[in-house]
């Protein structure tokens, strides 16, 4: 790999926290009791309605609030047009480092996984998860690089279960499959000329769904370390779903064969 391509050393702090950011996103969070906060952060000389408020709830819950420079807020809130000059990380204790995930005994508990691939559509991440989570899957791969960030957009499309749901971090797709694979799982992708279709194909388990952009699909690297590759039956000429109703399709489809 390049030096602009290969992954950071060691652990994200990214794979600790859901950042969120905007003045009424951190108060919401802030008044939400089963939300572990860890810190708020405000821009210096920050002025105008609802820091106040911020900062007594803060107060009230006993989370850390500090303060730094503007630049640096728009920095680590990664949305300098609408970070509104303050951000709070809070805990997302089921989300892990892929790695960490899959090291130790087996798979880490895993056998059922989702893997983002180049789904850049904020709306479409947030309602991947909510469907994931409440199917039960393993584990949601969002990748670092190449997929909508996990920001206040997300949560809002995920009706609030991002901060709950069993996310997995890597750097990229294709190093999230390849890891995968390295560690027995079946990888499966979706197209339409598949060689099966999704509710009779064998899918051994692990196994680890892998979805791509609508417009593109799959990027070519994580294509070529597909398994198999299956359709979903469509009707009345529609050619393909969303990948946000695609995904809940799989997820529900797992469900059903759990229940066998």
């Amino acid at each position: 790999m390049t030096p602009e391509t290969s992954p950071p050393a060691g652990p994200s702090p990214k794979d600790r926290f859901i950042t969120v950011y905007g003045r009424n996103p951190v108060h919401e969070v802030l008044l939400d009791e089963e939300l572990h906060v860890d810190k708020v952060v405000i821009a210096e000389g920050a002025r105008g309605s609802g820091l106040r408020e911020i900062q007594q709830a803060a107060r009230r819950r006993r989370v850390d609030v500090q303060f730094t420079s503007a630049e640096r807020v728009k920095k680590l809130a990664g949305n300098g047009r609408q970070d509104q000059g303050v951000f709070a990380d809070v805990v997302a204790p089921r989300m892990r480092a892929l790695d960490a995930a899959l090291s130790g005994t087996g798979v880490g508990g895993l056998s059922t996984v989702l893997v983002l691939d180049g789904v850049t559509t904020p709306a479409n991440v947030g309602m991947i998860l909510r469907s994931a989570t409440a199917a039960g899957i393993d584990g949601i791969v969002v990748p670092r690089k190449g997929v909508a960030s996990l920001d206040p957009l997300v949560v809002k499309a995920s009706a609030g279960v991002a901060f709950r749901a069993p996310i997995l971090k890597a750097f990229t797709a294709h190093q999230a499959v390849a890891d995968l694979k390295a560690h027995g799982f079946h990888v499966v992708g979706l197209d339409a000329g598949g060689d099966d279709d999704l509710f009779s194909a064998h899918l051994p388990e692990p196994v680890a769904f892998v979805l791509g952009s609508e417009t593109a699909g799959l990027t070519p690297e994580v294509a070529d370390l597909v398994d198999t590759w299956v359709s979903i039956p469509m009707a009345a000429g529609v050619e393909s779903l969303n990948v946000s109703a695609a995904a809940a399709v799989v997820c529900f489809e797992l469900v059903r064969r759990a229940r066998l």
